[in-house]
């Protein structure tokens, strides 16, 4: 009887249960009680493929760098670009880094570009010379964003000495870069041979086109490094104009901010430590050379200058940097403006050179030697 009792009231909750459950389809659909909530809707899944290395390199459509078509349907140019592509496309960190950096310093040199009405592409070059970073330095001794040697910067209008070297001042350098690459233009006609003769000279390339009776890029057969220089651009151009379709999916949080700044103009009749302007400006010194990587070493030379800071530091500079140096003995400012450099055993010129962020050519004029000259342990080099 008990076991009956207790089957007839399961019997009862579970008839009430279905009752319940069914009432629940079909009729109007409650409230939570005012103690709950409903739970958030999830977020939509953004879809963020990866393409293989083949999806990569189906190309179709037209292709062009500033201006010029890619004929890749030519086997010879096709297998060029699939390579650079492939290659690029892999490298996935550092194509992350050319976008996040890209939106640094992108706003500016497209702008330039306008001003000095150049294809917009040119902008890609700097990626491939230098992946937008300043202290980049080739086995040439090209030098910067631009990658410039030092006579063909000295010849477009920058300063390179043993204070000061604009091939790392963003934009002295891309100034620079658009007159040559105007110049290079109007000499070859064509954007794809004035890129060419950026990275393999002037004379070489005229040599070549000379002798091989083309002045066609794809038919000219040039150094290994500029043959693929042009595609290398090409395939930048391709994977930065549509990052996501490579599988590069990044937002706005993602990228680094534009570069925004404040100027600061100072004039001293004596060299200046770095240190004196950070302190006035309330940041560091490694700020400062951030901000101003063209300026060589500790010092600020004498003279008239005009120095980057983070936007807003320049408040109140002035007052704050002339108390201070009013308060510096001249003879530190003085003894602040040379430093020297015993050489030891196994150094060489251009060792030292770079221990002190200097150029060998600035080395050798500080301190009156020749190309030829040699230096011995015990030697006193002046390096300031």
């Amino acid at each position: 009887m008990k076991y009956f009792f207790v089957f007839t009231v399961f019997l009862a909750i579970f008839a009430a249960h279905f009752t319940l459950a069914a009432e629940d389809k079909s009729g109007p659909t409650q409230a939570a009680p005012p103690e709950f909530e409903l739970p958030e809707a999830a977020p939509p899944i953004v879809s963020s493929h990866i393409p293989s290395l083949v999806e990569a390199i189906r190309f179709s459509g037209d292709i062009r760098l500033c201006g010029e078509k890619i004929p890749y349907t030519d086997q010879d140019v096709r297998e060029r670009l699939e390579k650079e592509m492939m290659l690029a496309v892999w490298d996935r960190p550092q194509v992350m880094l050319w976008l996040k950096r890209a939106h640094r310093w992108f706003p500016y040199i497209e702008s330039t570009l306008k001003q000095e009405k150049l294809p917009l592409d040119l902008k890609y070059l700097a990626i491939v010379e230098s992946a937008l970073l300043s202290y980049g330095e080739s086995y040439q001794g090209a030098v910067g964003y631009w990658q410039f040697i030092e006579s063909t910067g000295k010849q477009y209008g920058l300063r390179i000495d043993s204070d000061v070297d604009e091939r790392r001042n963003m934009f002295s350098a891309t100034r620079a870069a658009c007159r040559y690459l105007k110049k290079l233009y109007s000499q070859f006609g064509s954007y794809l041979l004035a890129m060419s003769a950026y990275n393999m000279g002037e004379s070489g390339l005229n040599k070549a086109i000379e002798l091989q009776e083309t002045r066609d890029f794809f038919s000219l057969y040039l150094p290994l490094e500029t043959q693929r220089y042009i595609l290398k651009m090409v395939a930048v151009k391709l994977i930065m104009s549509n990052p996501a379709d490579y599988g590069f999916h990044l937002g706005p949080q993602d990228l680094y901010p534009v570069f925004t700044f404040s100027e600061i103009k100072l004039s001293t009749t004596d060299v200046v430590p770095l240190t004196m302007i950070a302190k006035a400006c309330g940041i560091s010194f490694k700020t400062i050379k951030d901000y101003n990587p063209h300026i060589r070493g500790y010092f600020l030379e004498k003279g008239i200058s005009t120095l980057l800071v983070p936007e807003g530091k320049d408040k109140e500079f002035n007052q704050k940097f002339y108390a201070l140096y009013n308060t510096l003995p001249k003879t530190q400012l003085s003894a602040s403006s040379s430093r020297y450099h015993v050489v030891k055993a196994g150094e060489s010129l251009s060792a030292i050179a770079r221990k002190y962020n200097t150029s060998l050519s600035g080395l050798q004029n500080l301190n009156n030697l020749s190309k030829k000259h040699h230096i011995h342990p015990g030697d006193k080099l002046r390096v300031q």
